[in-house]
C-alpha cells in the first residue's frame, strides 16, 4: 500500500479553456514563449490566442522557435541563452512533449551555469546537483502524448554522443500551471494522433506492471488504459471528434501523472536509445514497433500474468483470461489506428544496430529496468528488438 505522491502542478482542462489563461495567476512578468520549429501552432492559431491572452494578462513575451521533434542539447542551451540575454522570468511551452520537455531544461539552464550535460544523470553526464533553482514552467499542451505537462521530466538528446536521456526529475521542475485544451489538438494528422495516442497508453501500461506500482498508480494507470482503449481509434479515424479528443487528453494527462507515482519499465529505455541514434523516429512509432515483443518478453516469463490480464479487459476484451490476450488487444488497437505494420528499416535500422542500441538503453536510462517485472539482460533486449525488426 505504500506510494509517495506529490503533484504541484494546477491543472485547467476542458475545450476552450486557453482563453482563461489572462485569468490565471503567471509566475512573473516577461516569458520565454517556446514553439517547435514548425508551423503547427502559427497555422492552428494556437500561438495567435496565446499571446493574445498574455497581452490580456499584461505579460511580456519573446518567442523561441528552435525545438525540433526530439529536442537537442544545442537547441536547450540557445534557449536558455536567449531567456538570459532578454531577462525573461518564466517560461511558456506551447506545443506537445518535445516543447515541453525543452522548457523544463532550458529553465533549468537559464539559472544555472556549465553545460546541460553536467546536471544529467546516466551516460557521459556528470550528473552535478543543480546550484540554483529553475525558472517556473507554464504549459500549454498542443497533443494528447507525453503526458510532460504533468511531471517534472524533459527528455533531450545529445547529439554528438548519440545519447537520449531523461532529464531533471526536480520537483522545483513541475509546471506550476498546464493548460489541456482538446480544441488545440484538433489539427494534429491521424498518424501523430496515433503516435502519441500509443505513447500514451504505454505509460500507463508500463507504469501497472512495473515492479513500483502502487494502488494509487494503479487507479490513474486503468483509467488511462480504458479511455485509450475506447477512443484512440476515434480520435485517429477523425480529427474533429471532440468527445474522442477529449477523452485522450484525459488519458494523456492522468498517464503522465501516473509516471509521478510510479515509474515506466525499459521499453522506453530500448526506444529512447533507438531514437537517440536515429532521431526521424517519432517516439510513440519507436514504442509501437517494440511493443509485442518487449511485453511478451514478461508474458513468456510469466512475470505478472493477472496484470495482463486486467489490462486486456480494461482495453475492451472483455473475456480475457490469459496474459497472451493483452497482445491480442494490443495487436487489434494497432491495427484500427493504422500503425500495426511500422518498420524499424523504413528509418535506417539495421539488425546490426541491436547490440549498440541495447548498450546505450542500459547505460543511458538503465534506471528504468530496474522497474520492469523480472529481470531483462542484455541479449533479452537484444532479442526484443529481432522480433519487432521488419
Amino acid at each position: 500500500m505504500n506510494f509517495n505522491m506529490y503533484i504541484p502542478t494546477r491543472f485547467i482542462f476542458g475545450n476552450g479553456r486557453l482563453d482563461e489563461l489572462h485569468q490565471q495567476k503567471l509566475p512573473g512578468k516577461k516569458a520565454l514563449l517556446v514553439i517547435s520549429s514548425g508551423k503547427s501552432t502559427k497555422e492552428n492559431g494556437a500561438l495567435a490566442r496565446t499571446e493574445k491572452q498574455l497581452k490580456m494578462a499584461g505579460v511580456e513575451f519573446v518567442l523561441f522557435n528552435e525545438i525540433d521533434a526530439n529536442p537537442n542539447k544545442n537547441s536547450i542551451m540557445n534557449g536558455a541563452f536567449c531567456a538570459r540575454k532578454t531577462e525573461c522570468d518564466f517560461i511558456i511551452a506551447l506545443g506537445g512533449g518535445s516543447v515541453m520537455d525543452a522548457s523544463k531544461t532550458i529553465a533549468m539552464m537559464v539559472t544555472n551555469d556549465g553545460d546541460l550535460w553536467d546536471y544529467v544523470n546516466g551516460g557521459t553526464g556528470k550528473a552535478q546537483p543543480l546550484q540554483s533553482e529553475p525558472l517556473p514552467v507554464v504549459c500549454i499542451t498542443t497533443t494528447a502524448g507525453t503526458g510532460s505537462e504533468a511531471d517534472q521530466w524533459g527528455v533531450v538528446t545529445n547529439e554528438e554522443t548519440h545519447e537520449k536521456i531523461g532529464v531533471g526529475g526536480y520537483d522545483s521542475l513541475f509546471p506550476v500551471l498546464s493548460i489541456i485544451d482538446p480544441e488545440l489538438m484538433k489539427s494534429v494528422p491521424p498518424e501523430f494522433t496515433a503516435y502519441q495516442g500509443f505513447d500514451t497508453l504505454f505509460h500507463a501500461v508500463e507504469s501497472y506492471i512495473s515492479s513500483f506500482s502502487s494502488v494509487m498508480s494503479d487507479m490513474y494507470a486503468l483509467t488511462a488504459i480504458e479511455n485509450v482503449g475506447n477512443y484512440l481509434a476515434h480520435a485517429v479515424k477523425n480529427g474533429n471528434d471532440m468527445k474522442a479528443r477529449e477523452h485522450m487528453a484525459f488519458a494523456n494527462t492522468i498517464a503522465g501523472i501516473v509516471m509521478t507515482i510510479s515509474v515506466t519499465t525499459a521499453q522506453h529505455s530500448l526506444e529512447q536509445a533507438m531514437s537517440g541514434y536515429y532521431p526521424r523516429l517519432p517516439h510513440g512509432a519507436g514504442l509501437i514497433m517494440i511493443s509485442k515483443a518487449f511485453f511478451g518478453f514478461f508474458i513468456e516469463k510469466h512475470a505478472c500474468d493477472e496484470r495482463f490480464v486486467r489490462m486486456a479487459q480494461t482495453l475492451g476484451m472483455k473475456d480475457a483470461n490469459k496474459a497472451e490476450d493483452f497482445i491480442t488487444a494490443l495487436s487489434k488497437l494497432q491495427e484500427a489506428c493504422g500503425v500495426a505494420d511500422l518498420k524499424m528499416s523504413d528509418y535506417g535500422i539495421t539488425p546490426g544496430d541491436f547490440n549498440l542500441i541495447a548498450k546505450s538503453a542500459r547505460e543511458t536510462m538503465g534506471g528504468l529496468f530496474a522497474a520492469n517485472p523480472c529481470e531483462m539482460t542484455h541479449e533479452d533486449c537484444v532479442e526484443v528488438l529481432k522480433k519487432s525488426y521488419s
